[in-house]
């Protein structure tokens, strides 16, 4: 069967943006490392290629050994539904700190509450409480 799988690519923080993600959503997992050994291309214990869930969504991800000029935009986040009010605000916090809010939490007329972060690690976040 095809299947699509969003893919984030890192420049050394895969583990770390992993551990961020699976510790704030629920239903969320880390089902995968494969790791960098001594003498391959990326520094050795980066992580080569991972698979993690989030919300029950697949993803995948890695460690760059190359540098690139790009990394993430806003042009492309990954848009998170929340339960209640509570959960909305926690996300955003653990989300947006040391990162950049794009988009204070608040009501912008399509939602009940909404924010926009780019997370410690660039990734970009839509986080939305819907009308109820």
């Amino acid at each position: 069967m095809t299947t699509a799988t969003p893919f984030l690519m890192f420049e050394g923080r895969a583990q770390d943006a992993m551990n961020l993600y699976v510790t704030t959503f629920p239903h969320s997992e880390i089902e995968h490392v494969e790791r960098y050994a001594q003498g391959e291309p990326g520094p050795e214990g980066t992580v080569k290629v991972a698979a993690f869930s989030l919300c029950g969504q697949r993803f995948m991800c890695s460690d760059s050994p190359a540098k690139h000029n790009f990394t993430f935009t806003p042009a492309n986040s990954i848009f998170i539904d929340c339960d209640t009010a509570e959960e909305l605000e926690q996300v955003f916090n653990l989300l947006s700190e040391d990162g950049q809010v794009l988009m204070p939490l608040d009501n912008y007329g399509f939602s009940q509450r909404f924010g926009w972060v780019n997370d410690r690690f660039g990734v970009s976040w839509q986080l939305n409480l819907p009308k109820g």
